[in-house]
């Protein structure tokens, strides 16, 4: 009965999604990739939202549901008994004075995700909305979702449609450093435009560094690069070097749309980093916290602890958690992180049946017994973990999202979060 009502939901939603954007005609930007998708979606939103008419989903709404659901309307949460006939009345009611010329209203542009769970995923999200913009954050070796793939690349084909079906005057955005990506650059009519931290990307990113003040980390400074300009580029409270891609992605948007480098990064100062995306929050007994929780892959895990590595404290902490959806790559994946642990990490925690890999591997890779700490879940990590925090540390949590290392971050939080506004000016 519920996958009945989900199928009907799917079509009703697809049809007035189509019907929304036949009528309104607003420019789309499409966003795919393993990691980075909701943070550059912000980031392109911080760069445009200054004087263009926007829509974005403020939830990960990127699925045959969430995708339709942001085309028709703002929808802080899905919650209550009535709420999907009230989608449906009120996507009616916008499409009938559409008819009666009140287009003006709908936003001028869409920035929507496109999530790719299983192969014709990306085909169905395509069929109800076609970008202009199409962006591919990043894919690497072992993707997440590659579980229901024969194998990595045919998930990246599966992304890769993102940019097959652009018109001729469309952009492909791409990541210039990640060769899954470059690999897909020939499967576009549209005109193509990379970013990264190599030489050779169109936007690319250089002079990173970590602002910090004491133990308290600041955020980032950086250069973007491009036609022979250069710009400074500093903005408070975010970490790591994903949040640079996001940024030079961005900005690779706001040229498209006739900006320049210093408008662009003036209006870099105005993005903030999304809740369980590397944002760094005040913890217990005078610590930070850096919450990565809302999910995890091996790209970013990658990620996340080398940003461990380069912010200051006096104890390094990371609570990791299983990587899903990775199939048959999920052992290797995860001695993979336990190696890559050793060195960045003076105590390590391990939350998930999966992530005792984690700490196998690191022991091995010689990672001190005594400063390793292994439970089963959530529940039975959060209250050792607050019982481990000392004055000065920074700790790392992360995890995949049916993991709920969320709860671990707010068993360990101040009760008043940390103000990014105030970070100041250092």
């Amino acid at each position: 009965m519920k996958d009945q009502f989900r199928n009907i939901l799917k079509r009703i939603l697809k049809q007035l999604a189509k019907l929304m954007i036949w009528r309104a005609r607003p420019g789309i930007i499409g966003i795919t990739g393993s990691v980075g998708k909701t943070s550059t979606k912000a980031a392109v939103a911080a760069v445009l939202g200054s004087d263009r008419h926007l829509r974005f989903a403020k939830k990960n709404f990127n699925n045959e549901i969430g995708l339709p659901l942001t085309i028709l309307g703002e929808w802080p949460e899905i919650k209550g008994l009535f709420f999907w006939p009230k989608v449906i009345l009120s996507a009616t009611i916008q499409i009938i004075k559409s008819f009666l010329a009140f287009r003006r209203l709908y936003p001028e542009l869409l920035i929507l995700e496109y999530a790719v769970d299983k192969p014709g995923d990306m085909k169905y999200l395509l069929s109800i909305a076609r970008p202009n913009i199409s962006i591919i954050t990043a894919i690497g070796e072992i993707p997440v979702h590659v579980e229901f793939f024969a194998g990595p690349e045919e998930l990246a084909r599966e992304k890769g449609r993102l940019i097959e079906f652009l018109p001729v005057s469309g952009f492909a955005i791409l990541n210039y450093d990640d060769e899954t990506v470059m690999a897909l650059k020939d499967r576009t009519r549209g005109n193509v435009m990379t970013f990264g931290f190599g030489r050779g990307a169109d936007v690319r990113i250089t002079n990173f560094t970590v602002r910090s003040e004491g133990l308290k980390p600041l955020g980032i400074n950086f250069k973007l690069e491009y036609g022979g300009s250069m710009v400074p580029v500093k903005i408070n409270g975010v970490f790591g070097k994903a949040q640079g891609y996001a940024a030079a992605t961005a900005a690779c948007v706001g040229l498209v749309f006739g900006l320049n480098l210093i408008r662009i990064s003036e209006a870099l100062k105005n993005y903030q980093p999304v809740e369980g995306r590397m944002r760094l929050i005040e913890g217990q007994k005078e610590t930070y916290i850096l919450d990565d929780s809302y999910n995890a892959s091996p790209l970013s895990m990658h990620a996340a602890l080398d940003t461990l590595l380069e912010l200051p404290g006096k104890r390094k902490i990371a609570v990791l958690g299983d990587m899903t959806e990775i199939g048959s790559y999920t052992l290797e994946a995860h001695e993979e992180i336990g190696r890559l642990a050793v060195g960045v990490a003076d105590i390590l925690v391990t939350v998930g049946r999966a992530a005792k890999s984690i700490a196998e591997s690191a022991l091995k890779n010689g990672f001190k017994k005594s400063n390793l700490y292994e439970f089963n879940d959530v529940d039975e990590a959060k209250k050792p973990v607050e019982s481990l925090l000392k004055k000065g540390d920074l700790i790392l949590v992360k995890g995949s999202h049916v993991m709920r290392m969320n709860e671990i971050v707010q068993e360990i939080q101040v009760l008043k979060e940390f103000d990014l506004q105030n970070l100041g000016e250092n």
